[in-house]
């Protein structure tokens, strides 16, 4: 098996003439969070959705975990990540317990599999019993936060992919969930690959982070490498909000 989780080669994403993502070769640490940081229009998300499918790329390899990735087979793709985004994406018709086991009813797993599973999962991230037969539209946005994290981690995936999922919330709630999903990788570490544009979020929770700029690597280096030499006056600005 490959040491990295995913290995992204020579990767081109074109929309028409605009060049979206331009010679993209990265690894990704496998039980590592990497964080890829950059504004809007960056090519982040477009990156991350590569990964699970949601798009393709015009030219160039991804491999998960050492295998390449079969654009014509995805429900097997899926079943190695969870997934996770911004304003949670829940499924309103369903309560909180149905839309975190649903993939694990789907999967097949029996009653005491998925209950055992998610009381677990609903006890790591301090989500209140008394929420599980409300529906989505009833929790507050930390809450609904929660949820997805339980959804995505279910079926204890090798990999799980965040695009912006905290971007939507307080202050105060996004430091409650921060501590949450630092208190899930330690429980059951994992390779993470987390899509952000806040650059304080990226340092608090990754151990790896790249920047993107206009479809371009940036920089690429551990967390802490690129707190102290960032390499040009674009990382230098990322950072300068960053509580030190």
């Amino acid at each position: 098996m490959s040491s990295f989780s995913i290995s992204f080669k020579n990767i081109y994403k074109k929309y028409g003439t605009a060049v979206v993502l331009n010679d993209i070769n990265l690894n990704i640490a496998q039980n590592k969070t990497t964080a890829l940081v950059g504004e809007s229009g960056s090519g982040k998300s477009t990156l991350l959705q590569i990964v699970n499918g949601l798009t393709t790329p015009t030219s160039g390899q991804v491999e998960i975990f050492g295998d390449k990735i079969d654009y014509d087979n995805l429900p097997a793709l899926r079943k190695k990540m969870g997934y996770a985004v911004q304003g949670a994406g829940l499924f309103p018709h369903l309560t909180v317990f149905e839309n975190i086991t649903v993939m694990a009813k789907l999967e097949g797993w029996s009653d005491e599999e998925i209950e055992k599973r998610a009381d677990y999962l609903i006890e790591l991230v301090d989500l209140h019993e008394d929420l599980l037969a409300r529906f989505p539209h009833n929790l507050s946005g930390g809450q609904q936060q929660r949820v997805s994290l339980c959804r995505a981690m279910m079926l204890n995936p090798p990999l799980l992919l965040l695009d912006e999922p905290f971007s939507a919330l307080d202050p105060i709630t996004k430091q409650y969930i921060h501590t949450e999903f630092a208190k899930l990788q330690k429980a059951e570490a994992r390779s993470i690959l987390l899509v952000t544009h806040d650059m304080e979020e990226a340092v608090k929770l990754a151990d790896h982070i790249v920047i993107l700029k206009d479809g371009r690597i940036v920089q690429n280096d551990k967390t802490e490498d690129i707190r102290n030499e960032p390499k040009n006056e674009y990382v230098e600005g990322l950072l300068k909000d960053v509580i030190h």
